[in-house]
């Protein structure tokens, strides 16, 4: 292993090698047009994705690039009430790009997304990909990043109060699904449903959502998908700039400020953000305030590097630190202190990320160092004195080799993976000290012709982890993992405006330290947990089959999924057996087998309105089970989400892109839940209605200012999520005969961002 640490570091270090002088680099510049009137656009987002560059256009509607390799890239232009577009063009002949840019319609625009096989377009992808844009997540009301994922088709979330959620693709999350951040996967405690995700969403400028088995570059644990999330890309050459953004929520007094400042300077670039993130308990008609809902994040990440015509170097580093409270079911008439007060957790994530690549003609090698320390304190008894504090370090590593172009043939082929050391410093343990090593190799190719796009690959996983024994509280424990995983689909493109895709894919996972070896009380959940020691991988089928028309009135998608499960993992309460005066849950297993999918129409009647409506639903259950153990937990009930929006004005010369919207979430009742032992109960339907209004503001064709305004659960519904980890704690209230915790209650936001 060692040695595998040193071939990385010896490649790195060769990568962050000075430019050769002697490099013939070029330059890219154009010009853009609105195609309705001829005129210049101004502040249209030019992107080069695989050289991690880009600008935006001047008060002319020209832009430039310089000093880029001569290689062949796709160049993706973006333009807020536009349809994308991307060319790919070879920079040894091309230098002068042009785009006119078509108003938005039903159409869906082209963008290049990471994917299942590398830098592609999306519409060549035989998995479902979401894309959630800037625009998207500035004018979204959220209390974090994965909040702000929640609404789209597929993706739900487990939460613990305001400042915890976790993400859910299809039915599946906590350790099935894969977070990247900053090129690495996020390794936190993402097995606790009361432990988040430790990203500042201010940070995200954009986020990949893959619905569907993506082990194959992404690791063993991504049966479920990967949510992918992108910082801000470079500046152009000689450009600086920055924004200043500031939130405030009604519900919960969210306080928010973010500041960055970024650029470039002939090749040297930089990134650099502070956040401060600060909420009081929330409330709602049943509860009131809900005592230790509150939390408090704050973030600082700055990125120094060099591009240049032979390839990129970044290093990138990050503090992470959130204070949540822990909701034990207290109730209050006033509660609206920042203060922490007891029970409450810390959080710190440390992460030191070095990204390279180097270009060889139109090749790439890619490699990715990162160190990640992750601290979680639980602080119950003392303010000073944590009860619980673990400490997991991670080092993750990826080099891959992404082959050139040729005769329609695009090939990947590389390994990635980490190793973990866990330690208890606290008096209390959920988890043992533990030692993990992973390895993955892979090879992913994807071909077009005609009116077919095919991919695939393979993937060997290993995993090797070793538990400490302590005392009579944890056992020793060794294993070994190792399976094969794979995929392969197409995509038939019947027409310009018609798609039909197909995938099928085996997948593998193995089980977590929690799951083999947990011996402990979760406070945020009020559950002691015990693992199991002989639990097996889990191994996965999936066929994923869709259907897209688009046309200038109409869109429309539907996908639709089958996923077989083999030793399924999860945690079952045990009657009425209690410890430590909560009630007991221990790890199972058991054959499942997932259905389900989304729809989604667009309706664009006329040139300003948007009306778009989704469905998402999924039913999971477990095969060969009598009704009490037949549905799996944490299953989302199926949901139907609508959205009505007109454009007011557009290309305006003080006020731009301003709109109004209504919008509609109808969660249906969930009666398809696992009730052994009270695991879990039903959950009732519930509608919530919401206003949202925003614009920017400009001033001789510059982008000054975008005001964004939102009101969610309009009607102040009291309602419970079936994913609240809330809703089994606090008991019955005695004022007014509720079980458990009911979840926010009206809310109004407003978030204006400065762009410097």
């Amino acid at each position: 292993m060692k040695s595998l640490y040193l071939l990385l570091l010896g490649l790195i270090l060769s990568l962050t090698a000075t430019a050769d002088p002697a490099l013939i680099t070029t330059t890219l510049k154009g010009h853009i047009t609105d195609a309705t009137d001829g005129e210049p656009l101004v502040g249209v987002i030019v992107s080069i994705p695989e050289l991690q560059e880009s600008t935006t256009t001047d008060a002319d509607g020209n832009y430039v690039f310089s000093a880029l390799p001569q290689r062949t890239v796709s160049v993706q232009a973006s333009y807020l009430g536009h349809q994308n577009q991307v060319k790919k063009i070879d920079l040894k002949k091309t230098t002068q790009l042009d785009f006119v840019m078509k108003e938005q319609n039903a159409m869906l625009g082209e963008v290049v997304v990471t994917g299942l096989t590398g830098k592609s377009l999306m519409k060549d992808s035989p998995t479902p990909i979401s894309l959630v844009n800037a625009d998207m997540l500035r004018t979204t009301p959220a209390t974090n990043i994965i909040d702000a994922l929640s609404h789209q088709p597929g993706v739900a979330q487990v939460t613990t109060g305001g400042g915890i959620s976790k993400p859910v693709i299809r039915g599946l999350g906590f350790n099935r699904l894969v977070v990247v951040n900053d090129g690495i996967r996020q390794e936190g405690n993402q097995w606790g449903a009361e432990h988040g995700v430790e990203v500042d969403a201010q940070g995200v400028s954009s986020a990949e959502i893959i619905k569907g088995p993506a082990s194959l570059m992404y690791g063993s644990d991504a049966l479920a998908g990967v949510i992918i999330f992108h910082g801000d890309p470079v500046m152009a050459h000689n450009t600086i700039g920055g924004e200043a953004t500031t939130e405030y929520q009604s519900n919960t007094g969210l306080i928010n400020y973010s500041l960055n400042f970024r650029g470039n300077q002939n090749g040297w670039v930089w990134n650099g953000r502070w956040t401060d993130k600060r909420a009081h308990d929330y409330h709602n008609r049943a509860d009131n305030y809900v005592v230790g809902s509150r939390f408090r994040e704050q973030d600082v990440e700055a990125m120094g590097g060099y591009n240049g015509g032979w390839g990129y170097s970044h290093l990138t580093v990050s503090i992470y630190h959130l204070t949540p409270g822990i909701a034990e079911g207290e109730r209050a008439d006033d509660s609206k202190s920042y203060s922490k007060t007891l029970p409450f957790q810390q959080i710190h994530h440390y992460k030191v990320v070095s990204d390279n690549a180097y270009y060889l003609g139109n090749s790439t090698l890619h490699a990715i160092v990162g160190y990640q320390q992750n601290r979680r304190q639980e602080y119950e008894e003392s303010a000073d004195e944590p009860g619980l504090d673990m400490m997991l370090h991670t080092l993750n590593y990826d080099i891959r080799y992404i082959l050139p172009e040729k005769s329609g043939w695009k090939a990947t082929v590389g390994a990635n993976g980490m190793w973990q050391r866990n330690m208890n410093k606290g008096s209390e343990y959920l988890i043992p000290g533990y030692q993990l090593f992973d390895l993955g190799t892979f090879a992913t190719t994807s071909y077009e012709r005609g009116s077919w796009s095919w991919s695939g690959g393979l993937r060997v996983d290993h995993r090797h982890v070793h538990a400490y024994a302590l005392d009579d509280h944890f056992d020793r424990l060794s294993r070994n993992f190792t399976s094969v995983s794979g995929s392969v689909g197409a995509v038939y493109h019947v027409s310009d405006n018609m798609n039909l895709r197909l995938n099928a894919a085996k997948g593998f996972r193995a089980p977590g330290i929690s799951e083999l070896s947990a011996n402990g009380v979760h406070e945020g959940t009020q559950q002691y947990v015990l693992g199991n020691g002989q639990l097996k991988a889990e191994q996965s089928w999936q066929v994923d089959a869709g259907w897209d028309y688009t046309s200038r009135w109409v869109t429309a998608l539907l996908s639709l999924f089958a996923n077989y499960i083999d030793n399924y993992i999860f945690t079952a309460r045990q009657g009425d057996q209690q410890r430590e005066d909560v009630p007991l849950y221990q790890y199972t297993q058991g054959d499942a087998r997932l259905l389900g999918g989304e729809a989604m129409i667009d309706f664009h009647p006329v040139e300003r309105l948007h009306w778009q409506n989704s469905f998402s639903y999924v039913n999971s259950v477990q095969r060969h089970q009598p009704r009490e153990s037949r549905y799996l937990p944490f299953t989302p009930a199926p949901r139907w989400n609508g959205e009505l929006r007109y454009t007011l004005i557009r290309d305006g010369k003080t006020l731009d892109h301003t709109f109004l919207a209504a919008n509609m979430e109808c969660n249906l009742r969930q009666n398809h839940y696992y009730m052994l032992g009270g695991t879990e109960t039903a959950t009732p339907s519930y509608t919530l209605f919401g206003l949202a209004a925003g614009t920017d503001f400009k001033h001789s064709g510059k982008r000054l200012a975008t005001l964004s305004l939102s009101a969610t659960n309009l009607f102040d519904r009291i309602y419970q999520n079936h994913l609240s980890r809330l809703k089994y704690i606090g008991g019955v209230n005695p004022d007014n005969g509720r079980m458990g915790l009911f979840d926010i209650g009206r809310n109004i936001t407003a978030k204006l961002t400065l762009y410097l």
